[in-house]
Formats: C-alpha cells, sequence, structure tokens
C-alpha cells in the first residue's frame, strides 16, 4: 500500500474514533437525561414510554438531517436508541390515573 494511501487512512480512522468517542458522550448524556424525564413522570403518576413522543423525536432527526443518512437510517438508529433508552427504565407500572396525561 502507499504511504499516501495508508497516512489518508490512518487520519480518517483517527477521525471515526474521535467522532465515536464524542457519540458515546452524547449517548449517554441523551440517555441520563431520559432517566431523568423517567423519573419525572413516575413521581407524577404518568406513562414513561408515550408513542407520540417517540415518534415525534423520530420526525425530528429525519428533519433536520442533510445527510448523507437517509431518513430510513435513521429512523431505524433512533429506534434502537430509544429502545435502549427504554431498558433503562423501570417496568412501566401505569398508574391509574396514568390516562390523563397521556399525550403530555
Amino acid at each position: 500500500m502507499d504511504s499516501d494511501v495508508a497516512t489518508a487512512l490512518e487520519t480518517l480512522r483517527r477521525r471515526i474514533d474521535e467522532l465515536d468517542t464524542a457519540l458515546v458522550k452524547l449517548l449517554n448524556a441523551r440517555a441520563a437525561c431520559a432517566l431523568e424525564i423517567g423519573e419525572v413522570k413516575h413521581a407524577h403518576g404518568m406513562r414513561v414510554q408515550q408513542p407520540s413522543r417517540e415518534q415525534d423525536v423520530i420526525a425530528h432527526v429525519t428533519a433536520i438531517s442533510d445527510g448523507p443518512l437517509k431518513a430510513a437510517a435513521l429512523t431505524r438508529l433512533f429506534e434502537r436508541i430509544i429502545d435502549e433508552t427504554r431498558r433503562l427504565q423501570p417496568p412501566d407500572s401505569t398508574p391509574q390515573h396514568a390516562e390523563e396525561h397521556e399525550g403530555e
């Protein structure tokens, strides 16, 4: 392999490693924020999981993207992020009066 090619690849791979580090930090910060939201909802007798909010999140991230990831790819990624964040939450006990808070 040409040394220029090897150098270019190494530089790009280091950049990917830096981006991965930033992504992990951001994902953990997002998860911590989601856990706080869950605590607030639980304390007020609200359901933790709200499918309409999850759809709003996906609509938002697909709308703000200018590529190269397509909307379908972002949808799959954020569905997974939401699923993994949900796994951190305690099971939704759905208090009796939770229905009155639906959609908040």
